[in-house]
């Protein structure tokens, strides 16, 4: 939680000021009376969780995980009933969200009879990695993202308490109403004695209805914030040369260096001498730090305000911030005092406009809010971290816990930390700050803070910090390399446009850098005349897609390619008319045309829907133009007509015999559908509209539905005379968990085969594995909704016609499709292949390290599962059965990739575990042996070559 806050101390007096010399002005119109009938608006700050979780976004970025450590005997009983009282007195914890013509509704759901409260056994050294795993764990925001309940047990009286709430139901103040709540009811039911009646709390849907009916009053203080951010551009961060190979497990990096006790409060006194608060410091250290590390003048630092204002919205719990840009010019080397007072008139100024949703200044802005690479106009913040909230139940003692949910909000975060263990910290997303340049920020941030606490009156020149030493050039045309190498210039490219000669742009560092003519000069001294290009030109920025790259359509002067044109092309430029309001050219950017999220999300619903082809919000926003838009359609219907047609649906089987297939279109799933072919067995597969085209062929019909679509999964399994369910969310286990209820629940005959995974096994404590061998603590959420949906599909097998039921587990499942290739790349393999494929040393575990002889990872190949698998509809085996081809250590599996990729990289062990490495388990597969036999071309190494591909070497 913040302390100390801009609000504050001297500051109140400047509002006060103000607010008297409004006095004589017209009251507000007052708030509109309650009414809570029906669905209701989204508040701007919702509308934002909204549109992050329709544009893909729906990861653990937007989890508030809320852990403590009891000490005391905790009453289980209790902790449960407080949990469902507080639901119950909070309708915003018990909200869904969905969507009508385009605009997103909030909706009440009735109270639930209780919640519940999973209690899992574990060692308190090895619990972090299962909290961390329970943040993780994506909220459906159209089913409504009830608060969930993990008690870890280390002891008797010994306990970990983990809240999971999605941040479009709380905020930081919110978590001491949640606590204080939770307290009093525990203490009642504890006692067996009801509660204290407590007045009716206020309910944010009322608050979101009242920001709705006062919006036609914002237009004064946008017109501030238009003017305020006139000419600002979007902060230029040093990337990372290749994004690290672990940042779909590690998105986030944090540098933290502790400082001297005695800082802080130097540094508050230093704000008193100003009339400011510690915030504001360090909120002009901040500025310092950021100014030092970029070069940059003209900056702007997002902080947090709020909504929260009066009586009435006291005990409220919901999602009342907005983010505040503060914009401060650091010309003139001023002293960090003088820089302060900047800082604070800017931050007073700010304040006076929190009731402005910065959702609504970004669209007033336009185009004007987004860097040519896609940028956002805040990707810096900074706050002043206090001592958090804690659960602090009536007989325990409670320790705070910091869940690691490893994903950062912003670009860069600068932080202080104000406790008895004070620090200086930045946050930072791994894909947008290069890594040595985030410690070198985090150390000197820290320095920064040491050194105007020491001697305020440094000039900003003198403080610790420093631009990222430029980055070796290693690619690219030579005389890009030798532009770029030159000291005043930023950025640059060398293109070769079709039939024509080659061109060079540079973008300058500064005003009165070298001219065109001096910089070809310069490349004609030091190449050869046919690398020389024909004309260099200088440019403002260098136009860049969505992952960093020079966008080299956008360049001047090349020769334009003709307007796209057909059907899909056609819907394209309809649908950019219709919802950004003016006709576009085939290269016109759909940002700079006023575009932004939620048009985003429109416009795909849009042409998903015209076209039947998959398409996506962010796809939109990665492709940008009407042209880049067109061809991305293009190449999926090129994918659709290659492929098969596909049969009509049908509500009923119209052969005998027909195997349902879930997950046809994933990498499992195909290989299960050519089987079942060459067995002859009659197939219906279900598939979303736009993707059918990929599983369709002789002897398949297609139903439409996916997992979310529970009526539509039970009208497919009651069509089927046997299910193969292949498909998985990965990242959901509770859409997985639900729709394994719907469609054991609509099983009526035949047998039932169930694709799981050896994480259901969890931590086994010996080095073999034996089939059916009780899962044993911890078990990720992913391995948990395995176990979940094997108790489902078991308990019911041979009940009411049913007939067998079989739950295949399997290990990493290898063969040569592109899902496949990507979970080889990518997954969890994907640290040893990103390194092999950018000749990066190898880190592996030895052998021995914590007491395990062998570490590696157990594999099937996908023509061996989908024959075990499609084996087990004629053979029930009436439970668990393991379907593994064989085990390969790290190092062999490594070496394998560097010999196939023609890698050097060099590969090391040590006593250190990357937590993707952490595998030491052997698995037994005797049930499905026969069927599991290798076929030639089966072995590791030819399976591994065929998922490579010669373009990959």
């Amino acid at each position: 939680m913040a302390t100390d806050t801009p609000a504050a101390a001297a500051l109140q007096e400047e509002l006060l000021r103000r607010a008297r010399a409004r006095a004589g002005r017209p009251a507000a119109a007052p708030a509109p009376a309650p009414v809570r009938q029906g669905p209701a608006p989204l508040s701007h700050a919702q509308r934002r969780m909204w549109l992050m979780d329709r544009l893909g976004h729906g990861d653990a970025s937007y989890s508030v995980p809320f852990a403590t450590r009891l000490r005391g005997p905790l009453d289980l009983d209790a902790l449960t009933a407080a949990l469902t009282s507080l639901v119950r007195r909070h309708e915003i914890l018990r909200t869904r969200y969905g969507q009508q013509d385009g605009e997103p509704y909030q909706e009440v759901r009735p109270a639930p009879e209780t919640i519940a409260v999973r209690v899992v056994e574990a060692d308190a050294d090895g619990s972090g990695t299962l909290l961390a795993e329970e943040a993780h764990r994506p909220f459906d925001l159209a089913a409504g993202p009830l608060p969930r309940a993990l008690v870890l047990r280390h002891g008797e009286q010994d306990h970990t308490v983990l809240l999971t709430f999605h941040h479009i139901t709380i905020d930081g103040p919110s978590l001491e109403t949640v606590a204080g709540e939770l307290a009093r009811d525990y203490a009642a039911a504890a006692r067996g004695t009801a509660a204290e009646e407590q007045p009716e709390p206020p309910q944010y849907a009322d608050f979101a209805r009242r920001e709705q009916a006062a919006a036609d009053r914002l237009e004064q203080g946008l017109s501030h914030w238009a003017g305020r951010l006139e000419g600002i551009a979007p902060l230029r961060l040093p990337r990372p040369a290749q994004p690290p190979a672990d940042t779909v497990r590690r998105p986030a990096g944090t540098r933290t260096v502790p400082l001297d006790p005695r800082v802080p409060a130097a540094l508050r006194a230093l704000g008193r001498q100003h009339r400011a608060t510690l915030f504001t410091v360090a909120l002009a250290a901040s500025f310092a730090a950021l100014h030092r590390f970029t070069g940059e003048d003209d900056l702007v630092i997002g902080v947090a305000g709020t909504h929260r204002q009066g009586a009435d919205m006291r005990g409220l719990v919901g999602l009342c911030v907005n983010t505040l840009p503060v914009r401060v010019d650091t010309t003139g080397d001023p002293s960090f005092g003088a820089l302060v007072e900047r800082v604070r008139d800017a931050l007073l100024e700010a304040q006076q406009r929190r009731e402005v949703p910065f959702d609504l200044v970004l669209e007033r802005l336009g185009a004007a809010a987004r860097d040519t690479d896609g940028s956002a106009l805040i990707r810096v913040t900074a706050d002043v971290l206090g001592t958090p909230t804690t659960l602090r139940l009536p007989g325990l003692t409670d320790e705070y816990v910091e869940v690691g949910a490893g994903e950062a909000k912003f670009d860069l975060s600068f932080g202080m930390v104000d406790t008895d263990a004070p620090a200086g910290l930045v946050q930072y997303s791994r894909t947008a700050l290069d890594e040595e340049a985030a410690a070198a920020l985090g150390a000197h941030y820290a320095a920064l803070l040491t050194a105007v606490a020491d001697e305020p009156g440094l000039r900003l020149s003198r403080l610790p910090g420093a631009p990222p030493a430029p980055r070796e050039e290693t690619g690219g045309h030579p005389a890009e390399v030798l532009l770029r190498s030159h000291p005043e210039v930023a950025e640059a490219a060398v293109v070769a446009p079709a039939g024509g000669p080659l061109l060079a742009y540079a973008v300058l560092r500064g005003i009165g850098g070298p001219s065109p003519a001096e910089l070809r000069s310069r490349l004609r001294t030091a190449l050869a005349a046919e690398l020389v290009p024909a004309a260099v030109t200088l440019l403002d920025t260098l136009p860049r897609k969505a992952d960093g790259t020079a966008d080299v359509a956008r360049l001047p002067g090349l020769p334009s390619a003709p307007a796209p044109e057909g059907a899909h092309a056609d819907a394209v430029t309809e649908g950019f008319t219709d919802l950004l309001g003016n006709t576009p050219g085939p290269d016109d950017d759909f940002f700079l045309l006023g575009g932004h999220s939620l048009i985003a999300v429109q416009l795909a619903e849009r042409l998903r829907q015209a076209l039947k082809l998959p398409l996506t919000g962010l796809d939109i926003m990665q492709a940008r133009t009407p042209r880049a838009v067109t061809a991305l359609l293009d190449a999926r219907e090129a994918e659709r007509v290659a492929a098969p047609s596909a049969a009509p649906s049908r509500p009923r089987r119209t052969r005998e015999g027909t195997v349902l297939v879930t997950g046809g279109t994933g990498g499992v799933g195909a290989f299960v559908l050519r089987e079942l072919a060459a067995r002859g067995r009659p197939v219906l597969a279900l598939a979303r509209p736009e993707s059918a085209h990929l599983v369709a062929a002789e002897g398949v019909d297609v139903v439409e539905g996916d997992l979310t679509d529970l009526d539509g999964l039970r009208k497919a399994v009651d069509s089927a005379d046997a299910v193969i369910h292949a498909a998985c969310t990965f990242t959901r286990p509770e859409v997985d968990v639900t729709a394994m209820a719907a469609m054991v629940g609509a099983w009526s005959r035949g047998p039932f085969v169930f694709v799981s995974s050896v994480d259901a096994y969890g931590h086994p404590a010996g080095e073999w594995v034996a089939e059916e061998s009780a899962p044993r603590q911890p078990l990720s959420g992913y391995g948990q909704a395995k176990v979940d949906c094997e108790g489902l599909l078991l308990r019911a097998a041979g009940a009411q016609g049913r007939g067998g039921a079989s739950a295949v587990r399997s290990p990493l499942v290898w063969g040569p499709h592109q899902r496949l290739r990507d979970q080889l790349r990518w997954g969890a393999t994907g640290v040893l292949y990103q390194a092999a494929r950018e000749g990066r040393p190898i880190v592996l575990p030895q052998p021995g390290t914590q007491g395990h002889t062998w570490y590696g990872a157990a594999w099937v190949h996908a023509a061996a599962l989908a024959r075990a698998v499609v084996s087990a509809l004629d053979s029930p085996v009436h439970g668990v059965a393991n379907a593994v081809s064989g085990h390969l250590a790290w190092r062999d599996l490594a070496t394998g990739l560097t010999e196939l990729l023609g890698s050097d990289s060099e590969i090391r062990e040590t006593d250190e575990v990357h937590p993707d490495l952490d595998h030491r388990w052997h698995y037994r597969a005797d049930r499905l042996a026969p069927s599991l036999r290798a076929r030639p071309d089966e072995d590791w190494r030819s399976v591994l070559a065929a998922m490579v591909g010669p373009s990959e070497r």
